[in-house]
């Protein structure tokens, strides 16, 4: 076999690989929507298996991550861009630690503090542009194997996600530091919607990378 069609396979295998990584982070991230809301409701039942799948959505990334680091180890000079592929992997696993670690600030606030200073709608609506900037992740990455071109336009879209997360995750902060007086809650809440701003970052840093993957190709 050719050293281009081993190249042409072996660049196949790692972009799946890196597909199903950004698919299971999206599962966690709207498994993070629903426990929102079933923590709101007070579905203590939804809030622990919305916790457990998200412990199991990055563990997967975790296993994902390092397949594919083997599999381009194997592969040694063959992927002229391995360095970009890993460096992408390496990003969205970052994300997947961003989730759980929102997850746990999430279900130790009191739901009086959520609810008294609609906390739980600002938080809701932080978490869900997030996804939506990792479904759009998602489709970049389908779109490396199929249209390349269509990932820069995409990215232009995940940026403009990641301003309107900085702008609200500002001001939810400000109204954090001005209406919650328990010094507990305040600092879970400002820690969560910190934890949801450095993951609109790192959704950022994942398109960068992707972008630069289909400059590559």
């Amino acid at each position: 076999m050719y050293n281009g069609e081993l190249e042409v396979q072996a660049k196949r295998k790692a972009l799946a690989v890196l597909h199903d990584e950004i698919t299971h982070i999206l599962n966690a991230a709207r498994d993070l929507s629903s426990l929102t809301d079933s923590i709101i409701k007070g579905v203590n039942k939804e809030t622990e298996l919305s916790l457990v799948r998200m412990k199991n959505a990055g563990e997967e990334v975790e296993n994902l991550r390092r397949k594919m680091t083997r599999e381009i180890s194997d592969t040694g000079s063959l992927m002229v861009y391995r360095e970009d592929v890993l460096r992408t992997a390496y990003i969205i696993d970052d994300i997947a630690g961003y989730i759980t670690g929102i997850a746990f600030r999430l279900s130790n606030i009191k739901i009086t503090t959520l609810k008294k200073g609609k906390f739980d709608e600002d938080i809701s609506e932080l978490i869900n542009m997030v996804v939506e900037a990792i479904f759009k992740l998602n489709e970049m990455a389908r779109a490396l194997s199929i249209n390349p071109s269509s990932t820069i336009e995409l990215a232009q879209e995940v940026q403009n996600i990641e301003r309107k997360v900085d702008n609200s995750y500002r001001k939810v902060v400000i109204k954090a530091l001005n209406e919650i007086p328990n010094t507990k809650d305040l600092f879970l809440v400002k820690d969560a919607v910190e934890g949801i701003e450095g993951m609109a970052d790192k959704c950022q840093a994942a398109s960068d990378s992707l972008t630069i993957l289909a400059l590559s190709m």
